[in-house]
């Protein structure tokens, strides 16, 4: 593999000569968005532009053939590069299928760029897509839900197996018949399926060599604040370019209070995260770096080595880095068969654009008020709008707002871009609901949020009074609802009241300061749903966000009737972990000053409410927090209430939440 080609400081990080292995014809999907009896939405990235046609074929039902038109809101395609667009097709069924039904789907392309090939399987494209036994992917359609799997927090660069493998196997377990191991209803991914703040040296030269094999067009940087980066080829040239971007991101004025609470005075970059050596910038990145994360294709357009003039600790970690990414890599094939076969819903959280997004008042200002910063956390918008966003609810972005983004990504940097980017960022509906029984609702925490009039540092309140009650409309006159929150309403009250603390001194950033409680409106408005009497008897409450798991049941008091019941079910990073030897401690203390008769009890927003931890199976007495990447798995009765609640740990065991009576106590 050969070495980066330098001359001199300004080319110390300039790209590697890429693999000149062909363009394969799909480089990411199919991925299985939103399935209802009426509607399947799936996407897919092809190297050029293609006619798409799709065989269903129900289980004892005659097959039907979709052949979508180009245009429609049906098929939309959007061209991002001369060597890569994106399909997305929202296929309405008519007549409906029942729920229940088990679907054989076969997605067959036929290639603008190689018009002899004719129509193509996707099946034989992918050999790895298909299962053992199996001819053509599957799935079926959501009725009553019974089992789902839930995750979020996926680090391609953290060492440990990757929780959505785990999914994978399974799904294959459950083809073969496995008693144990019965078919998923659907994934939740409930944030950080992308780590843009936190990206390891191997990765960002990958991403930078698909770059280049795609023929991205430049971005245009001019008018940013940045003299020497006139245009994106001139950043990823830059000596910068690996494990310095701190360098070249932009400062906040030594005059703003963010800088003199936080660093003394000192400028600093106005983005938070300390992980910001090869932050995402361009739009080609943010959207390059979804490929690779879904997808073993691109890889085969990448070459690695480590750069020429990495200084030796940079260099040592990037040989680290890259060993621990070809593990990642390993597992793609099983990641992209699971995200084939269940209906996937997503949510973004903050490292799917920045570390701390949209925390306080003051990170906005600081953000938002330098064009720099505001592209960047634009690009992230975008690239979430078409890799992410779109398959949750297809009707929520309409026509002219695809055309907004097929011109943006023709031309990234133009003043129709940045137009775009102000319009996503007053965009509010990225929340969404899938009409499943219990009904599945999916909450924006990100970008609608209460903030803080007192102060500006003080942390923003996860949802504002808007958002609050259209929430509480959408869960009038339902018996049960899935809720997923990105962080848990209910945390470790030891963790909070850390924050909490650090809040008041003025320093909300340091221990990341974001919990449902840390605001007052925001806390007292999510109580006061939950207690509202015609909001749902049943609340299963999905998170992530913390990188360990734990489950809680809670009741609250003071509502007519006996409720609500709810249950906060937390799981562990999918590909992430707290750290272990803090995480010990912590649950310790909080056991100790949190125990029932404990009075630090009544000085919580979350007084007067019973809450009855479960153990984790198999882990050390008392423990409560489990800390190992894997994927949730809750198993609901017909009421829409767990009767089990299972991590599936990525290196393959299964750990068994215990609810115990005697550890119930008051809150």
């Amino acid at each position: 593999m050969p070495d980066t080609l330098v001359s001199g400081r300004q080319r110390s990080s300039a790209i590697t000569t890429p693999s000149q292995a062909p363009i394969p014809p799909v480089l990411a999907g199919p991925i299985l968005r939103r399935v209802s009896a009426t509607q399947v939405v799936l996407w897919l990235a092809t190297r050029s532009p293609a006619q798409p046609r799709v065989l269903l074929a129900p289980e004892n039902g005659p097959q039907r053939r979709l052949s979508p038109e180009f245009g429609t809101p049906q098929y939309r395609q959007l061209q991002a590069a001369p060597g890569l667009h994106y399909l997305l097709l929202a296929l309405d069924l008519e007549p409906p299928l029942s729920p229940g039904t088990w679907v054989d789907y076969q997605l067959e392309l036929r290639l603008e760029d190689d018009p002899a090939a004719g129509w193509q399987s996707l099946s034989a494209l992918l050999p790895g897509l298909v299962y053992p036994g199996r001819q053509h992917p599957g799935f079926r359609i959501p009725g009553r839900l019974s089992r789902v799997l839930h995750g979020s927090c996926r680090k391609p660069h953290h060492d440990s197996g990757d929780g959505l493998a785990e999914g994978d196997r399974l799904l294959a377990r459950a083809l073969s018949g496995e008693p144990e191991s019965a078919w998923p209803d659907l994934v939740v991914m409930s944030g950080d399926q992308i780590y843009a703040d936190d990206v390891a040296g191997p990765m960002l030269q990958a991403i930078h060599q698909v770059i280049q094999r795609l023929q991205w067009p430049s971005e245009d940087l001019k008018g940013l604040g940045l003299t020497q980066l006139p245009n994106s080829e001139a950043l990823y040239r830059h000596h910068a370019s690996y494990y310095a971007r701190e360098e070249l991101l932009p400062e906040v004025d030594r005059a703003r209070a963010l800088t003199d609470i936080l660093f003394g005075g000192v400028r600093k970059p106005v983005f938070t995260s300390d992980s910001a050596h090869n932050h995402l910038i361009t739009l080609a990145e943010y959207m390059t770096m979804y490929l690779l994360v879904w997808s073993p294709e691109p890889w085969k357009l990448v070459s690695l080595r480590a750069p020429s003039g990495l200084k030796p600790q940079a260099r040592a970690r990037y040989e680290h880095e890259w060993q621990v990414l070809q593990g990642f890599q390993h597992e793609l094939e099983a990641v992209r068969r699971l995200m084939a076969h269940l209906p996937v819903a997503m949510v973004f959280d903050d490292h799917d654009i920045s570390d701390d997004w949209n925390l306080s008042r003051e990170w906005e200002e600081a953000v938002y008020g330098n064009p720099f910063s505001r592209r960047m956390v634009g690009n992230g918008l975008i690239a979430y709008l078409v890799n992410q966003g779109w398959g949750n609810a297809p009707e929520a972005f309409s026509g002219e707002l695809l055309d907004a983004v097929a011109t943006s990504l023709r031309r990234p940097g133009s003043a129709s871009h940045d137009e775009l980017i102000d319009n996503l960022l007053r965009f509010e509906q990225w929340d969404y609901q899938w009409d499943t029984v219990p009904p599945l609702i999916v909450m924006d925490t990100r970008t609608r949020r209460w903030r803080s009039e007192s102060a500006a540092a003080k942390p923003s309140g996860l949802l504002d009074w808007e958002a609050l009650t259209d929430l509480q409309q959408r869960l009038r006159g339902q018996d049960a609802v899935i809720l997923v929150a990105p962080a848990p309403i209910f945390g470790v009250k030891l963790i909070e009241v850390i924050q909490r603390i650090f809040t008041w001194c003025g320093f909300p950033l340091m221990v990341d300061a974001e919990n449902w409680m840390a605001h007052r409106g925001t806390a007292h408005g999510i109580l006061n749903v939950f207690r509202h009497p015609k909001t749902p008897q049943n609340f299963v409450v999905l998170s992530g966000d913390v990188h360990y798991s734990f489950v809680y049941d809670v009741e609250l008091r003071g509502r007519r009737g006996t409720g609500p019941h709810i249950w906060q079910i937390c799981s562990s990073g999918v590909r992430n972990r707290f750290p272990a030897r803090l995480l010990e401690v912590l649950d310790r203390l909080n056991r100790r000053l949190y125990s029932p008769r404990s009075p630090l009890n009544w000085f919580t927003r979350r007084r007067w409410m019973r809450v009855i931890p479960r153990k984790p199976r198999g882990t050390p007495r008392g423990r409560r927090l489990l800390n190992e990447p894997g994927l949730g798995l809750v198993e609901l009765d017909e009421a829409g209430r767990p009767w089990r609640i299972s991590e599936l740990l990525a290196d393959g065991r299964r750990v068994e939440f215990e609810r115990r009576e005697a550890e119930s106590r008051w809150d």
